[in-house]
């Protein structure tokens, strides 16, 4: 199933948007965290839209097909829960940078559905622009020289062509480097407002939802657009973090905080 620019509601009075878990085996609070929320019974959003990063890596989609055991192993749990979740009502995932890998098998194989990068969503009369965020992150020219890299067919190709072994320990290495940086003061880049604007002009929108930059907040973009950033999750924080935002009908957006 090819993936989706715009999805119209089919009459939903809410949806809820996450991003940047990170999910990975070395946190087993957020992973819960996330699990109970997904398969709530009763869930009052009629639909759940995931921006990127729910994992802190996705080295291919025959993780699924896999024996291993450790990190292969939590991925193929996480892949159970959303098959489990994509039953109960539509659960829709765009790429992040750290899950750009997840492709055609993976949708199949758990029935969420694709997102291209960016969607419009139109509920009613309103419409949204949602994404990932990161390719609007344009001051941060190292990232995007690597994003244009690692988006390619030819370098896709080459590393899913390495064993997964192999791949597990390139995204590892990855993963140091990314937390070294997060760990170092550096700042990090937001995303760019006359690209944000110029997208929401572009599919006439008023309102643009992203992750990415994991400094959640609700800013007036110019008179009559808005934008609401994502907030990361992060069971094991001080204060911990796992937060959902919900879109009504209405135009109404609220934030949900399932740790306190």
């Amino acid at each position: 199933m090819p993936a989706a620019h715009t999805i119209v509601s089919p009459g939903w009075r809410a949806v809820d948007l996450i991003s940047d878990l990170h999910l990975h085996s070395g946190d087993q609070a957020t992973f819960e965290c996330w699990r109970r929320y997904l398969l709530a019974p009763q869930p009052e959003a009629e639909a759940v839209f995931i921006l990127g990063d729910l994992f802190e890596v996705w080295w291919g989609d025959d993780v699924l097909d896999s024996t291993g055991t450790g990190e292969a192993a939590f991925l193929r749990e996480c892949a159970a829960v959303l098959q489990k979740a994509a039953g109960q009502r539509p659960v829709h995932f765009l790429h992040g940078n750290r899950d750009f890998l997840v492709g055609e098998r993976f949708f199949a194989h758990t029935g969420v559905r694709a997102l291209t990068d960016p969607s419009t969503l139109q509920m009613g009369t309103r419409r949204f622009v949602l994404s990932h965020g990161d390719a609007w992150c344009l001051d941060d020219t190292d990232y995007q020289r690597f994003r244009t890299e690692v988006r390619s067919a030819a370098w896709q190709t080459r590393f899913l062509a390495q064993p997964i072994a192999q791949r597990e320990a390139t995204a590892l290495a990855l993963r140091q480097q990314s937390e070294a940086r997060k760990h170092s003061g550096a700042a990090y880049a937001d995303v760019d407002a006359p690209s944000a604007m110029a997208a929401l002009a572009q599919r006439q929108a008023t309102v643009l939802v992203h992750g990415h930059t994991h400094r959640p907040a609700d800013q007036q973009l110019a008179p009559g657009l808005m934008r609401h950033v994502l907030s990361d999750w992060d069971a094991l924080a001080s204060p911990p973090r796992a937060e959902v935002l919900r879109l009504h009908h209405d135009g109404r957006a609220e934030r949900l905080p399932l740790l306190q």
